[in-house]
């Protein structure tokens, strides 16, 4: 299943994790110097709620900002 939330369509997105040695300039070193670039996955905070949708109540997948924003009608 994909990590997407169904109300804002926000998904995973893609960064780099970099890696540095060295002392930094303003603390009297050389400056630091990048020694690797990994690829990361940034993944939104998804969770399963019960919400009304078109009526009827379904199950979905929304991320957390949509639901502490109240754009999903939550349901026990």
């Amino acid at each position: 299943m994909a990590q997407v939330c169904e109300m804002c369509g926000k998904k995973t997105q893609v960064g780099n994790q970099i890696e540095r040695r060295g002392l930094a300039k303003w603390k009297g070193g050389v400056g630091r110097k990048i020694t690797g670039k990994t690829k990361r996955k940034f993944k939104i905070n998804l969770q399963r709620v019960r919400a009304k949708v078109a009526g009827t109540v379904k199950r979905i997948k929304v991320c957390t900002r949509c639901i502490s924003a109240n754009k999903v009608v939550k349901t026990q």
